[in-house]
């Protein structure tokens, strides 16, 4: 794996424990990834718990994905001022942290805020400890090493969100026997194996980690702070809203989204502007790299959407419980965590271009049935198209990361991983609101009155379940439409002019 001597940035070695660093950031990461993914099927759980209603329980993942969104942007600031292994260790802390308060929140509706700042700490950590691992990689690797590596950081991004409602579904549904122990039947037993995983790596880290990104002086520019948190925190607020309130809640939705827009733009002019850039924007006067990027929201949109939506299909139309759900997706969740790692070597091979494309093609193929998908789907076929997506999304993500790494000078790897993470955030956002918007949408418009219902409850029970199909179609027409979109994106792609980035 590593044909290169690895060294520092105090000019040390660490070329033996060079991949076992590379795994404890991989599974301190997953364990983080995982906190985001695994918490909706546990929403009726705690609701129950907590003696609280929906919109009160989604309170978590709300203010998660905030605090994620804001935090992407700033982590190019703390990666270039603060030394990496105090970084690193000090944000699997914080995520530590964050997990044990979530976990340790007593079942009262009063300490529900409790529950959700626990979310908060932890989403902060997450949203510097992906961009972290990414520019690692970057400093670790020379380029000809690199896409491995990368493909190993699918495992994180593309696996979690499919196993971590498995593992939910699996430990809320029922009590358990493992290895002569009973696992506890509760709610904080979803924790027990992050915060496992964030002891051992904290444990080991401090004699395995290096300083392996070089610093630089910078200074905090508060106002660039000020606009970055509010501008994005404020646009993904408005679109994490529109599956509660719609698109026609003013103060919900459409305000945060045009204010947040706005915010967005000021703080970009100003980045411009500035010498030494908070965020350095003008990593998009790079052609590869602002396609790739493109690209990459373009799928991220096209699996995040899908995804979310494939659930509620499956437990509303198929009746299926959260573990089954899971279940039913899980094989295709796996098949990204294999061939991730094989999609970055054949991105060595064969070029991003020709792996993007085709990685498209079969993602596109993948979602056509979804398109004529039926109530009386067999879940069997459902597994099948899942994974035939899923590996179509294995096959360009990472590449597609990796070559917007490749194309830019490694002293700007900070601020392009931060660009690259935050696109990737937002359009998990918008994709996810957009297809549930959609499929809402058509559902309200489609369904008969109530009057039928007390004339013929059988016909508006069938007619409303045809309203609810035309919603699923479309939401999945809309996802094919995305992957569609980012295979013409990946045909614009130069690959002419990359950097040696050694």
């Amino acid at each position: 794996m590593t044909k290169t001597q690895a060294v520092d940035i105090h000019g040390r070695s660490y070329h033996r424990t060079i991949m076992f660093v590379l795994m404890l950031m991989l599974i301190a990461t997953l364990a983080g990834s995982l906190m985001q993914s695994t918490l909706g099927t546990a929403l009726p759980t705690l609701m129950d718990k907590f003696s609280i209603d929906l919109n009160t329980a989604q309170q978590a993942t709300t203010w998660f994905l905030l605090a994620l969104g804001v935090m992407v942007p700033v982590s190019s600031y703390l990666v270039k001022k603060v030394p990496t292994k105090p970084l690193t260790i000090i944000t699997y802390a914080f995520l530590l942290i964050g997990v044990l308060v979530t976990c340790l929140t007593p079942e009262k509706h009063d300490m529900w805020w409790m529950f959700v700042v626990g979310r908060v700490i932890a989403a902060a950590a997450v949203g510097i400890s992906m961009p972290l691992l990414q520019i690692a990689i970057v400093n670790i690797y020379s380029k000809e090493e690199r896409s491995f590596a990368m493909g190993l950081m699918g495992l994180v991004v593309g696996m979690s969100p499919a196993i971590g409602p498995t593992l939910t579904g699996w430990i809320l549904n029922r009590s358990h026997h493992f290895l002569g122990f009973t696992l506890p039947d509760n709610w904080q037993a979803i924790f027990y194996l992050p915060i496992t995983i964030l002891v051992v790596v904290l444990v080991l880290l401090p004699f395995f980690m290096r300083d392996i990104i070089p610093n630089e002086d910078v200074k905090l520019d508060f106002w660039s702070l000020l606009l970055s948190s509010f501008g994005f925190g404020l646009f993904l607020l408005g679109f994490t809203n529109v599956s509660n309130d719609g698109w026609s809640a003013l103060l919900a939705v459409d305000a945060p989204i045009v204010i947040g827009l706005l915010l967005i733009i000021v703080f970009i002019w100003r980045q411009l502007k500035m010498e030494k850039p908070f965020l350095d924007v003008r990593v998009f006067k790079s052609w590869d790299f602002s396609v790739a990027t493109i690209a990459v929201s373009a799928v991220m949109m096209a699996m995040m959407g899908v995804e979310m939506m494939l659930p509620t299909y499956l437990q509303n139309i198929h009746g299926m419980s959260a573990l089954d759900s899971g279940l039913t997706l899980l094989p295709g969740a796996l098949f990204i965590g294999f061939l991730s790692p094989v999609a970055g070597i054949l991105y060595s091979k064969a070029g991003i271009k020709r792996v993007g494309v085709a990685g498209l093609l079969v993602l596109s193929v993948g979602t056509i049935p979804f398109a004529f998908i039926t109530a009386s789907t067999p879940s069997l076929a459902i597994t099948l198209m899942y994974t035939i997506r899923m590996i179509g999304v294995a096959m360009v993500l990472m590449p597609l990361t990796s070559l917007s790494m490749d194309v830019l000078p490694k002293a700007k790897a900070a601020d392009g991983t931060a660009v690259n993470n935050t696109a990737r955030q937002i359009a998990s956002s918008v994709g996810v609101a957009l297809l549930t918007s959609v499929t809402q949408n058509t559902i309200n418009n489609h369904k008969p009155g109530m009057s039928l219902k007390l004339a013929d409850p059988l016909k508006y029970a069938a007619k409303t379940l045809d309203a609810s199909m035309d919603g699923f179609r479309l939401a999945f027409q809309v996802g094919l439409a995305f992957a569609v979109i980012g295979m013409i994106v990946v045909m614009f792609l130069k690959e002419a002019n990359r950097q040696t980035n050694k």
